[in-house]
């Protein structure tokens, strides 16, 4: 079962620049959005499990330079998708 994953990024913002370019460079990320507001990156990714997500926080997303720390919302459920109203 794929977990979809929300992540809220602080990032160092002379780092900016390379840390959605490393994101980008992730095929376990889908999106990555430089946002406004109390986080600087907005991210969705998937992952196999928690476990795996788990691991990929670890050993991938915590060590590029310039993330000052993460903020995860694994999805439970999605109602709405790309405009199109999904079946509860």
């Amino acid at each position: 079962m794929t977990i979809t994953v929300i992540l809220h990024i602080y990032v160092e913002s002379n780092k900016l620049e390379n840390v959605c370019k490393l994101l980008n460079s992730m095929h376990e990320v889908s999106d990555v959005f430089e946002v406004t507001g109390d986080y600087d990156v907005i991210a969705v990714m998937e992952a196999e499990s928690v476990s795996k997500f788990r691991e990929i926080l670890k050993t991938d997303l915590l060590k590029i330079e310039g993330i000052k720390a993460i903020t995860s919302s694994i999805v439970l459920h999605t109602h709405k998708r790309n405009g199109e109203v999904l079946e509860v």
